[in-house]
């Protein structure tokens, strides 16, 4: 069965070890007055282009996107992409693996997992000023590789998550409200990892010590989703994926998705998004 292309990170035979799991990359020297063209693929890695003065086009989980000045793209692992960025463009690339990143503390974890469930935020020049300052210092910190480098540019790296998130406004800051999202993340997570094999929500609930009111009723707040929908959204995000990034049977999506009733999947696809598997490769792809 044939799987969308995957990338990595690219490795350096000088250190290998951080290569594997965090870079960064000025977009100047990147292109090097080229433009950068990438057809549909997938990372196992974490992925933030901040731009302070660039034109093209980007596309991710088929959501397209003009690119702007004072602009920052951020991707989680598994997510689809395609992106033409011109060759004038200016800003930093910077990719890393969730191990790199310090998930062993919940705070930056929920920081992390909230940032990057945005893919496009389109900032003012000033607050892209801000970002483009702690990027700069975490590009110069990784290229002179001083003593204890890699824990400044993890504390850089959380200011600059900081940062993103106040992009998003302020939230309540009381304990339930706390619960209630922390709650939320494990059940996103979960839904990430399980949806294949687990679609009730039901599944979810027990694995959270909840009952599927109680998760249902967190979600439609904060979410305004029901827990079934959030499943549906997720398995036709990967269905949409598999179909126009790889050249797989119909049975053989089904399969993966985890139906063994071929002609169920073709129904349920068809319910939410108006088209036959067929049709949708045929017209999208």
């Amino acid at each position: 069965m044939e799987r969308i292309p995957i990338r990595h990170i690219h490795t350096s035979q000088k250190e290998p070890d951080l290569s594997e799991s965090f870079s960064i990359r000025d977009i100047s020297g990147l292109l090097a007055g080229k433009d950068m063209v990438q057809e549909l693929h997938r990372h196992d890695f974490f992925y933030i282009l901040a731009l302070k003065n660039a034109t093209g086009d980007h596309e991710i989980d088929f959501t397209p996107y003009t690119i702007g000045d004072n602009s920052v793209f951020f991707m989680r692992p598994g997510q689809v992409h395609q992106l033409v960025l011109k060759a004038e463009s200016t800003g930093y690339l910077m990719q890393f693996k969730a191990e790199f990143y310090s998930l062993q503390d919940k705070i930056f974890s929920q920081l992390l997992r909230k940032t990057s469930q945005i893919n496009h935020y389109q900032l003012t020049a000033t607050d892209f000023l801000k970002l483009r300052s702690i990027l700069t210092y975490i590009f110069q910190e990784y290229a002179e590789k001083k003593e204890r480098f890699e824990e400044v540019i993890k504390a850089n790296m959380n200011i600059f998550f900081i940062e993103l998130a106040r992009q998003q406004g302020s939230s309540p800051s009381d304990q339930a409200s706390l619960y209630m999202q922390e709650r939320l993340e494990k059940f996103l997570g979960l839904l990430e990892t399980h949806v294949f094999t687990h679609k009730q929500v039901a599944q979810y609930a027990a694995m959270l010590h909840l009952s599927a009111y109680q998760l249902n009723a967190m979600a439609k707040a904060a979410l305004g989703k029901t827990c079934a929908e959030l499943i549906t959204e997720h398995i036709i995000l990967e269905a949409k994926r598999c179909l126009l990034a790889t050249s797989n049977q119909i049975n053989q999506t089904a399969y993966r998705l985890g139906y063994e009733d071929v002609s169920y999947f073709i129904r349920f696809f068809k319910k939410h998004t108006g088209y036959s598997p067929e049709a949708f490769r045929n017209n999208f792809g």
